[in-house]
């Protein structure tokens, strides 16, 4: 399998909850060879950017820097347009048929391992 999908949001967890699943997922992904996870964080339920998403951004950022991951892309932004998202779909071209791809979806986030 060289995509999977993690849902952060299962059982509305607090942030620390999250992101502790966050690089729990990551770690089991790399260590089963999953090239791309899309990782499921919602927006806020209130509609203008939850806690969730900002700290998984914010970790992600990190994890980059650091080389512990490839690239990361936010959801709004994974389209044929984003140079991040073209790296992410010539590692996994399945991803271009995920249904979140080019929807400007806010709620998820696209990591290549």
């Amino acid at each position: 399998m060289s995509c999977q999908t993690v849902n952060l949001e299962t059982g509305m967890p607090t942030v620390e909850a999250a992101r502790a699943r966050m690089s729990q997922a990551l770690r089991m992904a790399r260590a089963g060879r999953v090239k791309v996870v899309k990782l499921i964080h919602g927006y806020g339920s209130s509609g203008s950017g939850g806690r969730i998403k900002a700290d998984v951004q914010l970790q992600l950022a990190r994890k980059k820097q650091a080389g512990e991951i490839r690239e990361y892309v936010k959801g709004e932004d994974f389209s044929a347009f984003s140079p991040a998202a073209r790296r992410i779909l010539d590692a996994c071209p399945e991803m271009a048929r995920d249904r979140d791809y080019a929807r400007a979806n806010h709620g998820v986030t696209v990591v290549l391992l």
